[in-house]
């Protein structure tokens, strides 16, 4: 009795598993049935819904959908590999998406299946020319040659391959290489619209907004790709790359403000060379250089400065008034005032300007004009006393009775001396001078008392000086003849 109830428990229990078994089979048959329907009808022989399958197929395709199309035709080709036109649709979905060897192989196994089809050769040969571009241009771009890849993708791979990402940012290197930066940004909002974070767009696109000197939109784009991926090594380099000259240049216009001129100097050499090829915030590192410089009095360096910044933007009017200043510091009066001139010109208005030419056009016009100190070997600060010995010495070197054998040269600069002396040697007419005034018949023959001449044949020069000759052994109001 007992062994027939443990019988019957035992036949229950496995009847149950059965009806289980076959409950959990019926379940993944109808999940296959569900997903695979379109297909399998294509199958049986149904050409609607084959048609059906490929339109869904070409409707993914139109929308960029290119994994779903995908999917479709992979289930399709796996439930029947005769499937011809599978073959044809996934090699043209692939060989859009550049995936080169696995569209060859699919346009080559339908025309196995149709041989002689001509839209199918056409399409593997342009597939084939497509793939050769591709390589011919990532060749080109990594010799260095920027001009060529860039129709070999836009003429011919993005043509066949419209959506091939690898060709697009390859087209988004060129054009930073270019510095079409403007294309650049609108390229990539293309890639980015389709996959919002693909990383290599995200640091292509922060480049070119960085080298317009956009560097907020720069920093965002760099940011938002470290949120993907934190260790990505490019966008690392770039975003920190970025913190750090923003970090110098802050630098130094803080010293500039503080008044602390040369780490002002120091910060923006170090600013500059963090980037040369950033010309868009570099021109600003050269004229606030320029600037500094000027400042602290050297005009060679600031030359230097102020031209580089010029190089870049010739339409810089800061630039160019402080490259006057530059020049009028380097005596290169000339200059100063052409420059000075041309600043004028394009900011009539600026007093600030006018007033910088009005200074180079007078020392412009004193640099034309003999230089008595240079002239008596004295500085501008020597006393009368100073000035006095040195008329002596040279005097006495150049007396015509000394050079017999250059007697015409010794006349030319005793007289010479001579008309130095008797501006420099005046207070009054000294002081005129170094203000600029004209003064130039204020020389020999200007003033009254004793005096000396000389002549040669038969001309005669006479000096006058007030007291006779200065200094000892030259009493006043005697003459020399010969």
């Amino acid at each position: 009795m007992h062994l027939l109830s443990f019988c019957s428990v035992i036949d229950a229990v496995a009847w149950r598993g059965m009806v289980y078994t076959v409950f959990i089979l019926h379940f993944v048959f109808a999940c296959q049935l569900l997903l695979l329907q379109p297909l399998v009808s294509a199958l049986d022989g149904q050409p609607g819904n084959a048609a059906e399958l490929f339109e869904r197929v070409s409707q993914n395709i139109k929308v960029k959908h290119y994994s779903e199309a995908l999917n479709d035709l992979n289930a399709a080709i796996e439930a029947d590999p005769t499937l011809a036109e599978a073959y044809y649709h996934r090699g043209s979905v692939l060989r859009q998406l550049c995936r080169y060897e696995e569209s060859e192989k699919n346009y080559r196994r339908f025309l196995e299946l149709k041989p002689g089809n001509s839209v199918a050769e056409k399409e593997l040969s342009q597939l084939l020319q497509a793939q050769s571009s591709l390589d011919t241009a990532f060749k080109l771009f990594d010799s260095g040659d920027y001009s060529k890849p860039l129709e070999y993708v836009d003429k011919v791979v993005l043509v066949f391959s419209p959506a091939c990402t690898k060709a697009k940012l390859l087209k988004l290197k060129l054009l930073l290489a270019a510095k079409d930066y403007s294309t650049a940004i609108s390229e990539s909002g293309y890639i980015l619209k389709e996959d919002e974070n693909n990383l290599e767009a995200l640091l292509l696109r922060g480049r070119a907004y960085y080298y317009l000197a956009d560097h907020d939109v720069a920093q965002r784009h760099y940011q938002k790709g470290l949120r993907s991926d934190p260790e990505h090594s490019e966008l690392k380099k770039a975003y920190f790359g970025l913190k750090n000259l923003l970090k110098k240049t802050k630098s130094a216009e803080d010293n500039v403000n503080k008044g602390k001129l040369r780490l002002a100097v120091e910060d923006y050499k170090a600013a500059l060379a963090l980037d040369p090829n950033h010309i868009a915030h570099n021109v600003h590192l050269h004229l606030g250089l320029c600037k500094v410089l000027v400042k602290l009095g050297r005009g060679k360096d600031a030359l230097s400065s102020c031209t580089d910044a010029l190089d870049i933007d010739g339409e810089l009017l800061e630039a160019l008034v402080q490259r006057g200043e530059a020049k009028l510091l380097t005596e290169d009066w000339e200059g100063a005032v052409e420059d000075l001139k041309s600043a004028a010109q394009q900011s009539p208005q600026d007093t600030n300007i006018r007033e910088a030419l009005m200074r180079a056009e007078k020392a412009l016009k004193m640099s034309k004009r003999k230089d008595w100190y240079k002239i008596l070997g004295v500085s501008k600060t020597a006393s009368i006393s100073e000035i006095k010995r040195a008329y002596k010495k040279l005097a006495l070197q150049w007396h015509p009775d000394k050079n017999v054998n250059n007697r015409e040269e010794a006349e030319a600069k005793f007289r010479e001396i001579a008309a130095a002396y008797e501006v420099l040697g005046d207070e009054e007419k000294r002081t005129r001078f170094d203000r600029g005034e004209d003064i130039e018949d204020m020389g020999m023959g200007g003033g009254g008392g004793g005096g000396f001449n000389f002549g040669g044949g038969g001309q005669q020069f006479t000096f006058h000086f007030e007291g006779g000759f200065p200094g000892d052994g030259f009493p006043g109001g005697f003459g020399f003849n010969f």
